[in-house]
């Protein structure tokens, strides 16, 4: 779908009438007749509600949308642009001109894009008996708005990032591994961020046998992928970094996961596609900070060669994991994904992003994702940014009663805590991987990179979650 701006509306199958809440005046000759209809199936302008109908207007049959608002905040607009997206997407629409009923700047005709492009995203690559009905046919929605260009560049290259993580997410592990998952990220270079990867060789030099550990059962060998965006013009700041859980397929290991669902462990690399997309949207917008996104690719497979419960592995840290379960392995990615992103960027500031526990959909279910932090202002930094774009953070607890569950008879940790509490002992294992001083937080996504069903800007399956987060987040705090 192309989205386009002018200043005056184009011919259009279908007209869309932009309404806030409480409408009255519609510029259309029927307007008595539309008025009525939207009355009489109670539509009173609710940000994201429509009424459909067809008129007579210029002598001809046309198809008339009207798309309530709300009170005409940003987020009503982007709620609004997203439930036109979904309503004309596959309806025979195939060119839509919207106009608002009253003022909207070029930053809300924006938002309203955004919206509708965020909606607008699909994954048709392997169906090749799609029905007719389901095939999309709207080509061109034209927002008629002055002055909307530069705000819409800035909020396309965000929804450009969303849709490089939603892609990430849904590929299959056949075709996205980890060697193919930087493949995927090579573009990024075209923007200018600058990329470093590392192979099996180069991390087993560094002593990353936390990370190889996981990777060692499977005939796809592990990368460490670096992405680095430097928008202040070399200025010499230390970076914000963001890392990654990458396990582009994660059966369990030796100790696997029942065969019912597993094929959704596809997306357990949500974590690295939501710092790669935001990677992609800071970029693409040319944000005036600098960042370093990490991801720590692997996939974790029972052949072999496999690591088995009660392995000691030793971390690039120096400290020794006792593996009392091999599924409990995004953690193990990370901590060598930490350790080497300090000593390479010496950050003040890292946050990891993961689908890290079970327990944390148990706790949270899928309306948020949990934030565990050693800095309280970096914390509601964080969930200020989250709620601000519609990626909510809940906060959980710290602290050393929960830490003195991970200690190990024979080793410096081991890799899992008692049954209770599990996101929590999760947290407190990566937190002995961050060095004083550092500030950090801990993102555990795992219950909001993936929708069973619609959401206010995206359709079942990979929602994108995290990107938006990260920018906003970066905006706020790092942007000089």
């Amino acid at each position: 779908m192309d989205i386009r701006f002018a200043p005056t509306r184009p011919d259009a199958d279908t007209l869309v009438l932009a309404v806030q809440k409480g409408f009255s005046a519609l510029p259309l000759a029927a307007a008595s007749t539309l008025s009525a209809g939207a009355a009489a199936s109670r539509f009173t302008g609710e940000a994201g509600t429509s009424f459909e109908s067809f008129v007579e207007e210029g002598g001809k049959a046309v198809r008339v949308l009207l798309l309530g608002t709300g009170a005409g905040s940003v987020q009503d607009m982007e709620k609004a642009g997203a439930a036109l997206t979904a309503k004309l997407a596959t309806s025979g629409a195939a060119h839509a001109a919207v106009e608002f009923v009253g003022d909207a700047s070029g930053d809300l005709a924006a938002a309203l894009a955004f919206g509708a492009r965020l909606r607008g995203w699909r994954i048709d690559t392997y169906r090749t008996r799609l029905p007719e009905k389901s095939k999309p046919t709207l080509k061109t929605l034209t927002i008629v708005a002055q002055e909307a260009d530069a705000a819409w560049q800035a909020q396309d290259a965000i929804a450009q990032g969303v849709a490089f993580t939603r892609e990430l997410v849904s590929e299959p592990a056949n075709i996205l591994y980890p060697e193919s998952f930087v493949e995927r990220c090579r573009h990024l270079a075209d923007l200018g961020i600058k990329i470093t990867v590392l192979d099996k060789a180069a991390m087993e030099e560094l002593g990353m046998g936390s990370l190889l550990g996981v990777a060692q059962g499977s005939v796809r060998e592990a990368r460490l992928l670096a992405m680095e965006w430097d928008g202040t013009g070399g200025s010499g700041i230390k970076p914000v970094v963001f890392v990654g859980k990458g396990v582009t397929f994660d059966t369990g290991g030796i100790s696997i996961k029942p065969a019912a669902g597993m094929e959704d462990m596809k997306w357990d690399m949500g974590g690295a596609g939501a710092v790669a997309g935001a990677m992609k949207a800071l970029a693409g917008r040319k944000a005036k900070a600098r960042v370093v996104g990490i991801c720590g690719l692997v996939e974790n497979m029972p052949d072999g060669n496999a690591q088995r419960p009660g392995d000691i592995v030793t971390s690039m840290s120096g400290q020794t994991i006792e593996v009392l379960n091999t599924d409990a392995e995004g953690r193990l990615v990370l901590c060598d994904a930490l350790t080497w992103a300090q000593r390479t960027y010496d950050p003040e500031v890292i946050v990891d992003l993961a689908t890290l526990t079970g327990a944390m959909v148990v706790s949270l279910g899928h309306e948020y994702a949990g934030i565990f932090s050693n800095d309280d202002g970096l914390a509601g930094d964080l969930i200020a940014a989250g709620q601000a774009v519609g990626d909510p953070l809940w906060r959980f607890p710290l602290s050393p009663a929960y830490d003195k569950l991970i200690d190990s008879p024979i080793a410096d940790m081991k890799n899992i805590g008692p049954r209770y509490g599990g996101s929590i002992t999760a947290a407190q294992f990566l937190k002995r991987f961050i060095e004083d001083g550092v500030k950090w937080a801990h993102l555990d996504i795992a219950g909001m990179v993936w929708a069973d069903k619609p959401g206010g800007t995206w359709d079942k399956g990979a929602t994108g979650y995290g990107v938006r987060l990260i920018d906003r987040f970066v905006a706020d705090r790092f942007e000089r």
